[in-house]
């Protein structure tokens, strides 16, 4: 990996950026269900919610029910979360969710699997892995590729690979027929954008603040602004995350954006439903996904 260890993001010359950005890019045939979906909620005139959680938090069985539960619950697309043990993007709720799910054993093999399992129920929702490059490095990127695209998974979110490093993971990806999604930031300027979005495919997901998930929000005005910005740069949907709790905020985000993106206020009622032992209540997994309802009544009522 450029000489660095995985889980990087390595300096890149300035002539390899510039070649990852222009090169021809092969895109092998997508699952279409991201696509689909994002083409649903804009003839349905509202924004899109999109669920994060990480697998097997807070063990197997539970995470399993989870899951399965969401797209009745109101998610419009799934985000999958795959633990890892220096995840520096992540605020305090994710990282202990990432513990929680690493001392029950979960591995990128079972994460696979659970989204197998998921596919022989529903076909249709949309799902993604998040997270970093170095359990895939390990894993081996071609078997990863391969076997996410069997499974149906039809995305990726890698947070520590920037485009300089589109030769690791994203162009192997595009080709398998798996959609790249990168992040933008608040940070993300006139000169930035275009690298950013070269090879981004599915919809762009920006990340509303500078700094770790799931420790303050922004303001929705400036969000909007921000999206107004990155839609002079793609027509791809663009999603919003960071720092959103409430079904209210959600309904907000919304207004301006074509889909609400919440992790961390659903990891916390994850952990709010477990014993002093880690242990999970009897009604955990109706909790969380109650939640996931009111979420989505919030962007369904978020009429733009």
């Amino acid at each position: 990996m450029s000489g660095a260890a995985p889980g990087a993001a390595p300096e890149a010359a300035p002539e390899a950026a510039s070649e990852s950005a222009t090169a021809e890019v092969r895109r092998g045939p997508d699952s279409g269900r991201i696509t689909a979906r994002f083409q649903a909620l804009g003839e349905a005139g509202r924004g899109g919610l999109i669920t994060f959680l990480t697998a097997g938090d807070p063990d197997h069985e539970t995470w399993a029910g989870i899951l399965d539960g969401l797209p009745a619950a109101g998610a419009d697309l799934i985000e999958i979360g795959m633990p890892f043990t220096d995840p520096m993007a992540d605020g305090p709720a994710i990282q202990e969710a990432g513990q929680r799910a690493l001392r029950h054993g979960i591995k990128l093999r079972e994460i696979l699997a659970s989204v197998a399992a998921f596919r022989t129920k529903d076909s249709a929702t949309p799902v993604v892995l998040m997270g970093y490059y170095n359990p895939i490095y390990s894993f081996g990127v071609e078997t990863f590729l391969a076997e996410a695209k069997r499974v149906g998974v039809d995305g990726l979110i890698i947070v520590d690979l920037p485009p300089e490093e589109d030769e690791e993971l994203c162009l192997p990806a595009l080709a398998a027929g798996l959609n790249f999604i990168r992040l933008a930031t608040p940070t993300t300027d006139q000169e930035r954008a275009p690298k950013v979005l070269a090879n981004t495919s599915g919809f762009l997901y920006y990340v509303s603040i500078t700094g770790i998930t799931g420790t303050r929000s922004a303001a929705v005005d400036e969000v909007g602004k921000r999206v107004d910005f990155l839609r002079g740069h793609t027509d791809l949907p663009i999603a919003v995350g960071f720092g959103i709790k409430t079904p209210e905020q959600a309904a907000e985000i919304a207004t301006v954006a074509d889909a609400a993106v919440v992790g961390s206020a659903l990891v916390d009622r994850v952990k709010a439903n477990l014993d002093s032992d880690g242990r999970p209540a009897a009604g955990l997994v109706d909790d969380v996904l109650g939640f996931v309802g009111e979420l989505a009544e919030g962007v369904r009522s978020a009429r733009r």
